[in-house]
């Protein structure tokens, strides 16, 4: 299916601190890949630089063989590590605007995905919980029908149970034909839904691999190696 996305000794710097140090990697379309490492390991600052929220100090990204710009962000769907939603908007506001921006925006399916869990669509935002706000942000990013899904920590700050929601939505909604690239230490919660693995320490790639390939070799899980390399 070709290669998605690729760097190509990418750096990124911030002052005198180097987020991102010579990366270089592919990823292959169609698959589910995890970008693995702990906090300040750079896994925000490449998914900024594929989103083209940051440019590379030296080096460089490709989306689909292009530079990230107005074309690539056609085909990216990204979830930030963060709600960035208006509180003061009504969450079938927040869908309309989706579907403004986005021409691959499914609204049928996020009204689905919203209906589950339990979320009225003329509820205002602030009045939702934190976990259920990043769970209508999450359902509106993966009613896309995007080449590439890139998702920032989505299980970083929820209880377990929503971890495993948060897991079915994701494997049970994105394009078929599409790539996911999720950032997280959480290596046991999401090795499950794995095809391949990233491994980020200091700005550096550690280990480029398939899951299977890495747990034919080791013996071992994916967290369990993980916790190997960065002492966790």
């Amino acid at each position: 299916m070709g290669t998605i996305l690729e760097c190509k000794g990418l750096t990124k710097t911030f002052g005198q601190v180097t987020a991102l140090d010579e990366v270089t990697f592919e990823i292959e379309a169609g698959r589910i890949v995890g970008l693995l490492g702990p906090n300040g390991s750079g896994k925000t600052t490449l998914i900024k630089l594929a989103n083209e929220l940051l440019v590379p100090t030296a080096g460089e990204i490709l989306i689909d063989g292009m530079v990230p710009g107005p074309e690539t962000k056609k085909i990216i769907s990204y979830l930030p590590d963060r709600v960035y939603f208006d509180e003061r908007m009504k969450v079938q506001d927040c869908a309309a605007m989706f579907a403004d921006f986005y021409e691959d925006f499914d609204l049928a399916k996020a009204t689905d995905m919203l209906g589950s869990l339990g979320v009225q669509l003329d509820a205002l935002f602030k009045t939702l919980s934190k976990g259920t706000k990043e769970k209508v942000q999450l359902a509106f990013v993966m009613s896309r029908a995007a080449k590439l899904y890139l998702l920032d920590e989505p299980i970083g700050g929820v209880d377990p149970a929503a971890r495993d929601f948060i897991l079915n939505t994701i494997l049970r909604n994105y394009n078929e034909e599409g790539t996911v690239l999720i950032s997280t230490h959480l290596i046991s919660d999401i090795e499950k839904i794995l095809d391949d693995v990233i491994f980020l320490a200091g700005g550096r790639v550690v280990r480029v691999q398939s899951v299977d390939e890495l747990r034919e070799q080791e013996g071992k899980s994916v967290d369990e190696c993980f916790r190997e390399v960065f002492r966790c």
